[in-house]
């Protein structure tokens, strides 16, 4: 599979993530011929809630939106909640989808989308207690294993990544 060769995706997270949230997506857009970089809110490494260290590769205040083809937003609630307090990963996500870049978000990943005001008329899935917060941000949830919508791709939970993977790397591939 070369279908993403060139590209480069952005994935942000920090300390807690869902750790096959992050691993799997990041070796299916891999496969498929994709540069990754880990944007955290601090340099260094993360590590996810069961152990998986990562290397940052760029801080969330570094990051330039223009530098990036898609983004992958994993779970993980201690994650998710973190990040969406980070001004900076908060403007990156909102500038990105400002220039259209495609979103793949899974399970928590949504909240920073409600922080960034970008899923105002979208179709989305996610974990189901975040369903109150998309619903109120502006976006249709719905419980399903993934759902495309508008340059999103979303996913409930570490069951979904095979329907997620493949279909993010379709959509990213556009």
């Amino acid at each position: 599979m070369t279908e993403l060769n060139g590209k480069k995706i952005a994935i942000i997270a920090t300390d807690g993530f869902e750790d096959s949230e992050l691993t799997s997506p990041r070796e299916a857009v891999e496969a498929a011929g994709a540069t990754t970089e880990i944007i955290s809110t601090e340099s260094g490494e993360i590590t996810g809630k069961n152990g998986t260290a990562v290397r940052v590769d760029v801080t969330s205040a570094d990051a330039q939106a223009g530098d990036y083809d898609g983004l992958i937003l994993p779970g993980g609630t201690g994650n998710a909640d973190a990040i969406r307090l980070d001004a900076d990963a908060v403007s990156l996500v909102k500038k990105l989808r400002e220039a259209d870049t495609p979103v793949a978000v899974i399970c928590h990943g949504g909240w920073i989308l409600t922080e960034a005001d970008a899923i105002k008329g979208v179709t989305l899935t996610s974990f189901p207690s975040l369903k109150t917060d998309l619903s109120n941000a502006g976006a249709t949830w719905v419980d399903e294993e993934v759902v495309v919508d508008q340059g999103f791709v979303s996913s409930r939970t570490p069951d979904d990544l095979p329907a997620f993977n493949k279909a993010l790397v379709e959509e990213f591939a556009k």
